[in-house]
C-alpha cells in the first residue's frame, strides 16, 4: 500500500493549482451523495415508521375481541390447567357470530384437548373476519422503529451507491487522462540535452 501522508480535513475544498476539473466535480459529487444519503434515509425512515404506527393504531381501534366456541375437539391431550407449562396451543375450528347476526367459522389457536363448545376469545376486523390480536402500543412503536430503520437504510443506500459509482467513473477518467499524459511526456524524460 502506498504511503498517503497525514489526513487533511476538507482537502477536496482547498485551493490547489494542481486540482483538475474532475477533482472539483468529485468534491461536489461526494457532498451531494452524502447529503442525499442522509436526507433520503431520514425522510423515508420517518415516513415508513409513521405509516406503520398509524396502521397498527387503527387496528387497535377497529379490531374487537369476540367470544367464539370450538366446533370440534381440539387435537392433543387435555392438561389439568388451562395451558400447558410451555404455553403450547393447537389449531382447531371455531364458530362465532358477528354483530349483523351472521355466523362465521375459522381456525384459531386453543388449548390442546379442549372439548367442543369451549369458549375461546378471538379477534375480528370490522367485517367480522378472523385476525390476529392487534399489537400493543409498545409493540407498535418497536415495529414502526424497526421498519422505519430498515426502509431508511434501504432508501439511503441508493444515493450512496450512486455516488460511489459516479466517483468510480471519475476515477477511471482521471486514470485514463493520466495514462494519456504519461504516454505523451514519459518518453521525453529519458532524453538528455547536449
Amino acid at each position: 500500500m502506498a504511503f498517503r501522508g497525514p489526513k487533511v480535513w476538507l482537502w477536496r475544498w482547498r485551493r490547489n493549482p494542481l486540482k483538475r476539473r474532475a477533482d472539483r466535480v468529485e468534491a461536489w459529487v461526494v457532498l451531494g451523495a452524502w447529503a442525499l444519503t442522509v436526507l433520503a434515509g431520514v425522510l423515508a425512515g420517518l415516513g415508513a415508521a409513521r405509516t406503520v404506527e398509524h396502521g397498527l393504531a387503527r387496528e387497535r381501534v377497529e379490531w374487537r375481541p369476540v367470544a367464539a366456541h370450538l366446533t370440534e375437539r381440539a387435537p392433543g391431550t387435555a392438561v389439568a390447567h388451562s395451558r400447558t407449562s410451555s404455553g403450547e396451543r393447537v389449531w382447531a375450528e371455531v364458530r362465532w357470530t358477528v354483530p349483523d347476526g351472521s355466523t362465521h367459522t375459522g381456525q384459531a389457536r386453543v388449548d390442546p384437548g379442549s372439548p367442543p363448545g369451549t369458549p375461546v376469545t378471538i379477534w375480528t376486523d370490522p367485517e367480522g373476519a378472523l385476525v390476529t390480536k392487534p399489537a400493543t402500543a409498545a409493540q407498535a412503536r418497536l415495529r414502526a422503529a424497526l421498519t422505519g430503520g430498515l426502509i431508511g437504510v434501504g432508501a439511503g443506500a441508493l444515493p450512496f451507491v450512486g455516488g460511489r459509482v459516479l466517483r468510480g467513473r471519475l476515477e477511471r477518467g482521471r486514470m485514463d487522462q493520466w495514462d494519456a499524459e504519461w504516454a505523451r511526456f514519459g518518453p521525453l524524460w529519458g532524453r538528455t540535452t547536449g
